[in-house]
């Protein structure tokens, strides 16, 4: 095998690779968030490991491949040091996604949490309280139609 098609058979494999993963993503879609995206970690490194085939020539090979490949054949001796090179990058990446949520989940508590009072400050400054709308003071915000124009027919009083 001479260098280009070395180069020329991770190029496909890559392409195969990452249709796999754009698949995959499509799969998971529609899961729970906290599901999904430890999912996807974990197939994005199943298929984009590498692993050490002939250490004189530092050639490498998807660790996955070489691992069926040598368990199904029995030819080589290399599934054990494609495993663990799974493993090694497995543990690694989801130390790094644990790092990435644990640094995202308070940002996006803070995040929600703004969002509700703003909502809830917009909501409370924008409707009329019970006694101006029986007063007839609230004739210029009338909040008693909705969106498209239609009658609610609760009136909320303001707390």
């Amino acid at each position: 095998m001479t260098e280009n098609d070395y180069l020329l058979a991770w190029a496909a494999y890559g392409v195969a690779a990452l249709g796999c993963l754009l698949v995959w993503f499509r799969l998971t879609g529609w899961m729970w968030r906290w599901l999904r995206e430890p999912l996807r970690v974990l197939v994005a490194v199943l298929l984009l490991t590498p692993t050490i085939v002939d250490p004189a020539k530092d050639l490498f090979a998807p660790a996955i491949a070489i691992t069926a490949l040598d368990l199904m054949f029995k030819v080589g001796n290399n599934a054990w040091k494609a495993a663990l090179d799974l493993t090694m990058y497995t543990i690694i990446a989801f130390g790094l996604y644990l790092a990435f949520a644990g640094i995202r989940w308070p940002i996006e508590r803070r995040i929600k949490a703004r969002r509700a009072a703003d909502e809830d400050a917009r909501q409370a400054e924008g409707e009329p309280t019970l006694r101006e709308v029986i007063q007839g003071r609230a004739d210029e915000a009338d909040s008693r139609y909705d969106a498209n124009g239609d009658r609610r027919l609760r009136i909320e009083p303001r707390l």
